[in-house]
């Protein structure tokens, strides 16, 4: 069915319904980008992709071939510049029921492994400093340690967190069901309400917290005490009974 009524121009409802879905898309990637960095990125990729459509409109022969070259690595480009607003699509994408499911199982193994570390930790006399990615990206946290991007285990979290192993000093990153990063180093708050009482490890949980919506486990060597640090604020001295439940509500917030 042509909607238009004219021959030479050709627009049915497939049409209607692919433009429409690809509206959508255009507006919400928008929408993600919006006073981000991407977006200064995004305005010159325009500029790149009109200057593109002129040297073939004008079969400008070098300008043509060099961006059908760039063409074929520009998907692997657009994922590695765009990654943080990619997870925050996938994050949306996985509040809805259909998906809900799924992060669910994800959510209980970082519930399970990053507890059972945080209690053998505190059981053992050693400090951690655990971070758990949510939404907001944690890349360039990760990138001041050591990259990692092993399976999430609490075995790995205990014998990271040793004394006086090489990467004990410094936070692990854990993003889904893996550990990103170890040795990581992180802001430190400048709270006031927080600059005499707590030591590094603590400064730089709430630190993170601060500038993301990450949750962060805290051990404290000196006492075998368990801390969350949540959005800038710090539950301090978690009972270990109710540990695992307290991680749970943070990480479903």
């Amino acid at each position: 069915m042509n909607l238009l009524g004219f021959d030479f121009i050709r627009f049915g409802w497939k049409d209607a319904v692919d433009i429409t879905i690809v509206s959508v898309i255009i507006y919400q990637l928008l929408k993600l980008t919006k006073g981000t960095r991407s977006a200064q990125i995004i305005v010159g990729m325009t500029l790149i992709g009109l200057v593109a459509f002129f040297s073939y409109w004008f079969q400008l022969e070098a300008l043509t071939w060099l961006f059908t070259n760039l063409a074929t690595v520009g998907f692997i480009v657009l994922v590695i510049v765009f990654q943080p607003e990619l997870r925050g699509a996938l994050a949306h994408m996985g509040q809805n029921p259909i998906f809900r499911r799924l992060v669910n199982l994800e959510q209980r193994r970082t519930l399970d492994e990053v507890g059972r570390a945080a209690l053998r930790l505190a059981e053992l006399r050693y400090g951690g400093l655990i971070v758990v990615e949510r939404r907001t990206g944690l890349r360039n946290f990760a990138e001041s340690g050591r990259l990692m991007n092993a399976e999430l285990s609490s075995e790995l979290l205990i014998t990271l967190f040793t004394p006086y192993t090489p990467l004990h000093d410094g936070a692990a990153i854990v993003s889904g069901n893996y550990v990103v990063a170890a040795a990581a180093s992180l802001p430190l708050s400048g709270n006031p309400k927080y600059s005499q009482l707590f030591g590094m490890r603590h400064k730089a949980a709430i630190g993170v917290s601060e500038v993301s919506d990450a949750v962060v486990v805290v051990v404290s060597e000196e006492t075998q005490a368990i801390s969350i640090a949540y959005e800038g604020e710090l539950e301090k001295d978690i009972r270990k009974a109710d540990f695992k439940d307290r991680l749970l509500w943070y990480l479903k917030k």
